[in-house]
């Protein structure tokens, strides 16, 4: 079962990996967005760590919902909100319980992925945080975090050679062909913390 303390670590583990990341995220921005996906990432994560830290929430539910709203508050451009909806959705969906199954968990996630997808348009295929988050739902409910990871990887990756059907590279036509969508490329860095505090025994 999964506690408060589990999905404060996810967060926590997020953003030092945003951190460590943010200038690739950045790199990969530079020539489809505005180059400000890494940073305004880890603005956004390092308020979410602090938030928290501050507020303790009890519940998985509010842990998220909170992470959610602070993202919404802090980080600008497009990431904000879409991250802001992800967490706050998923956490909405798993309601007031202190424990949540790995199979509760992974339905509310996918009420929140839906929830960015609706809010963002986006579809698999469209060159998004999509294309990461929706292969690693199918692969939590087969194979857990661990595949949840690799075909978040994998998603991000096989952004390269789409063309951008949404988001600011989309205005970039066939230019945003041949390189790697940074949405997509930060959603797998919250997949991947997410294997990573389940690995260390979060579970």
């Amino acid at each position: 079962m999964l506690d408060a303390d589990f999905f404060r670590r996810w967060m926590t583990a997020t953003a030092a990996s945003v951190v460590r990341e943010a200038e690739r995220l950045t790199a990969l921005d530079s020539p489809i967005g505005d180059a400000d996906h890494g940073s305004n990432l880890q603005r956004g994560f390092t308020a979410v760590s602090a938030v928290l830290e501050k507020e303790a929430p009890q519940t998985p539910g509010a842990v998220l919902v909170l992470a959610g709203r602070q993202l919404i508050s802090t980080v600008g451009g497009a990431s904000g909100p879409l991250y802001g909806t992800l967490l706050r959705r998923t956490g909405k969906a798993l309601g007031e319980a202190d424990e949540v199954s790995e199979e509760e968990f992974a339905r509310a996630l996918r009420v929140g992925v839906d929830a960015v997808m609706q809010l963002g348009g986006a579809a698999p295929g469209d060159k998004t945080m999509i294309d990461a988050l929706v292969p690693a739902l199918d692969a939590l409910d087969d194979g857990g975090f661990g595949a949840a990871r690799a075909a978040a990887e994998q998603g991000a990756e096989a952004t390269t050679p789409l063309q951008a059907r949404k988001g600011r590279a989309s205005y970039l036509g066939e230019r945003s062909i041949g390189h790697q969508d940074p949405g997509a490329t930060s959603s797998a860095l919250l997949v991947a913390a997410l294997a990573e505090v389940a690995e260390a025994g979060g579970e």
